[in-house]
Order: C-alpha cells, then sequence, then structure tokens
C-alpha cells in the first residue's frame, strides 16, 4: 500500500465523512473504493474516445468495402 497526503475541499471532505459514517466504513476504505470507481469511469471514458478515434481512422476503408461488395451483389 502507498501513503499520500490528500487536501480535500472542506465541502467535499464533510459530505464524504457523513456519508461514510452513515455506512460505517473507515476513511481510508471509503476514499480507496471512491477511487475504484473513478478509475473505472475513467477507464471507460478512455476507450470510448480510443473506439471513437479508431472508427473514425477505418471509416473511409469500411465503406469503400461496402461498395465494393454492393458491386458484386449488382453483378450477380
Amino acid at each position: 500500500m502507498k501513503t499520500l497526503s490528500l487536501k480535500l475541499d472542506d465541502d467535499i471532505f464533510e459530505e464524504a465523512e457523513d456519508i461514510r459514517s452513515k455506512l460505517h466504513l473507515a476513511r481510508n476504505r471509503y476514499i480507496n473504493e471512491a477511487v475504484s470507481i473513478y478509475n473505472r469511469v475513467n477507464k471507460k471514458r478512455l476507450l470510448k474516445k480510443q473506439l471513437a478515434k479508431e472508427s473514425l481512422l477505418t471509416s473511409k476503408d469500411s465503406l469503400e468495402i461496402l461498395h465494393e461488395f454492393e458491386k458484386l451483389v449488382d453483378e450477380n
């Protein structure tokens, strides 16, 4: 485990303290779970961005291939 120093805005800290106390979680556990969830959200965002970029790169080729298949179907 890594140790870190963290500065939170007062309102964020108070809200987190209120919620974690109602959940009966240690502060460390609560923050670990929060960061884990945030990591998953951002991994999905990055994947979505990467897929959009790669889709854009291949869209022209995909359309050309589709037109070639349509020509083959029309010929038969």
